[in-house]
């Protein structure tokens, strides 16, 4: 179990950084709104690939990101910059559940295809 927490918080690691370094390659839009900064990130083919909010520069409130083709792949919050809560991760066989304490996992659920899996 403790094998997969430090896979898991490694992928999750790398896409969270992946959003900084796709910030370049694709297009994006900022809007204000209020205190926040919505930002969308658009894959090449136009469709959303992921969509959230900064606040003094720093991740903040609900992200969401899509495959190409509009699909959902995740949604988690931050707060300051920090994962905080709940985080769900869709692929086409199992969605995952990790819980987030201080920017760590403390838990990892996850559910195949065949028990019940709410949809995207």
């Amino acid at each position: 179990m403790k094998r997969l927490k430090i896979l898991l918080l490694s992928s999750l690691m790398l896409s969270g950084s992946a959003i900084m370094a796709q910030e370049n390659d694709i297009e994006k839009v900022f809007k204000q709104k209020g205190d926040l900064i919505e930002a969308t990130f658009y894959h090449e083919n136009g469709q959303v690939a992921q969509k959230g909010f900064y606040k003094d520069k720093e991740l903040h409130g609900e992200w969401v990101a899509y495959d190409q083709n509009g699909n959902k792949k995740a949604i988690g919050k931050y707060s300051e910059g920090l994962k905080t809560g709940k985080w769900f991760f869709w692929n086409e066989e199992e969605l995952s559940e990790v819980d987030f304490e201080n920017n760590r996992i403390a838990s990892v659920h996850k559910w195949k295809g065949d028990e019940g899996v709410v949809s995207k």
